[in-house]
């Protein structure tokens, strides 16, 4: 685990790395949630598996132990600090694939042009606050200028997002918290090698 100063404070790092790395994977946590969550490691074996290594990152509100998230400008700020740090360190020279489960998928695709990502990985994307479809996130779903995969439960009171030429739609069981991580990892494993 490395600390790594961002203008929010100082986010935590745990590195998960492979010999000869074909690429990076930067994921983020949900709003309430750490980087421990089920999807998040499956995602991490899975990326693994395809020879990438994956840096899982904690946000500063959750380092300096708050469970409410910062607003969004200050976890994209903080976000794209850690990305750049990685790319000068542990990821240097790698295409980089940017994600995250819940909030750190929304945060991963409003820095995707930011931080240079090759492909970015959403798992569980909160496509809008349970009950409320007029409030949607899909334009931010919708902007990423790179290809993009989403692993969604097929009963995610978050809503169901819409795929494009450039953005993949893989359904699991489950709700917002996805089931079936077999299946997860699955997706994960044969979407990154397009990538290259």
């Amino acid at each position: 685990m490395t600390e790594v100063e961002t203008p929010r404070g100082p986010a935590r790092v745990h590195l998960h790395p492979v010999d000869g790395a074909v690429g990076g994977v930067v994921l983020g946590h949900g709003a309430g949630g750490g980087v421990t969550a089920r999807d998040l490691v499956a995602a991490t074996g899975a990326a693994n598996d395809a020879g990438w290594s994956v840096a899982l990152v904690e946000q500063p509100y959750r380092v300096a132990g708050r469970k409410s998230p910062a607003p969004a400008p200050q976890l994209d700020e903080a976000w794209t600090a850690v990305v750049a740090w990685l790319r000068e360190h542990e990821l240097a020279g790698l295409p980089l694939v940017s994600g995250g489960r819940s909030a750190g998928a929304r945060v991963a695709c409003r820095t995707a042009e930011a931080v240079g990502a090759t492909g970015v990985l959403c798992l569980a994307f909160p496509v809008h606050p349970p009950g409320r479809p007029e409030k949607t996130r899909q334009p931010e779903l919708d902007a990423v200028g790179v290809p993009a995969l989403v692993v969604q439960g097929e009963s995610d009171p978050f809503g169901m997002p819409v795929g494009s030429d450039t953005c993949t739609v893989v359904t699991v069981r489950g709700n917002h918290s996805l089931g079936e991580m077999g299946k997860v990892a699955d997706a994960i494993r044969d979407w990154l090698p397009g990538l290259l």
